[in-house]
């Protein structure tokens, strides 16, 4: 492993949280910031975009950059638009914090370790070891991966329940360089309300939807007014085909009220205040394959 470096005045820097999809990259990201700044589910692809989650102590400030997984399949723009979030993130960070689950090591995970950059510090995070019924066959595992790369450090932790991530930050924190802080103490994100409040949406359109959810589904906000206290946001729900919006929508439109419900409810937590949110599904046919609407979409 690489020699470990000493802390001492104040540290500022960019890690990129890195892995196949589903292990957990924006759950610890949330968990590290202490607040809900990047979307979670069970579902592929639900991280979409780089986004940065920032973590203000007395002596350190981490800036994290949640990254969508490395897309393998479904080689349209929309996949190719990810890979290269995860590709810009790789390419401009002090520190890379690589994470897979424990216990289970898949061709994917080999796909994302052969993408790291030779010189950055690559700290490996095996996620999810409170599933692990005997604490003990971790060891292996970890001599394991050790062989498979150079890695600056191994941490086990468990995002979901909490466990370690003051280690993580204590091991990651040094090896950040010495710089003023970049983002206000009090900043969570560089991301806008109003792009906070489109993944908020899209998370409980993947929870909601399930196993009917549409490949091709992306919100855009329309409009965005704060006024009185309260912020009036006007929510297109974007598919790829007319068939889906009934899908989207549900039976009597139960479905979109519910989704549209949870989501407010999370907006007026995260955001301190009142929203009114007004939600309908509009059909966009191709859009994933589309430079041009997925740049209005917000898509690098």
């Amino acid at each position: 492993m690489n020699g470990t470096p000493t802390a001492t005045a104040f540290r500022t820097g960019y890690l990129a949280i890195v892995g196949r999809p589903n292990v957990g990259k924006s759950s610890l990201m949330n968990r590290l910031v202490g607040a809900k700044v990047s979307i979670t589910s069970k579902k592929a692809q639900t991280t979409r975009h780089r986004i940065h989650g920032i973590l203000t102590t007395d002596d350190r400030q981490y800036v994290f950059v949640d990254t969508p997984g490395l897309q393998t399949q479904h080689r349209n723009a929309l996949n190719r638009a990810m890979n290269r979030a995860v590709s810009g993130a790789l390419a401009d960070v002090d520190v890379i914090l690589f994470v897979i689950e424990a216990k289970r090591w898949l061709p994917e995970d080999a796909a994302v370790l052969a993408r790291l950059p030779a010189g950055v510090p690559a700290i490996l995070v095996i996620n999810k070891v409170d599933r692990l019924a005997d604490k003990a066959a971790l060891l292996p595992f970890i001599a394991e991966l050790a062989g498979r790369h150079d890695f600056a450090e191994i941490v086990p932790i468990s995002a979901e329940r909490g466990e370690n991530l003051d280690t993580l930050l204590q091991v990651a924190g040094r090896y950040l360089p010495e710089s003023a802080p970049i983002f206000a103490p009090d900043d969570l994100t560089d991301r806008s309300e109003r792009f906070l409040a489109a993944e908020l949406l899209r998370e409980k359109l993947f929870r909601n939807l399930g196993e009917e959810l549409p490949y091709g589904i992306a919100v855009e906000i329309e409009k965005y007014e704060e006024a009185d206290g309260v912020r009036r946001i006007h929510a297109a729900v974007i598919v790829d085909k007319e068939a889906h919006k009934s899908i989207v929508i549900g039976k009597g439109g139960e479905r979109l009220k519910r989704v549209a419900s949870d989501a407010r409810k999370d907006m007026e937590r995260l955001f301190g205040g009142r929203v009114w949110l007004e939600t309908w599904v509009k059909v966009k046919s191709g859009w994933a394959d589309d430079e041009r609407a997925l740049k209005s979409l917000g898509y690098e």
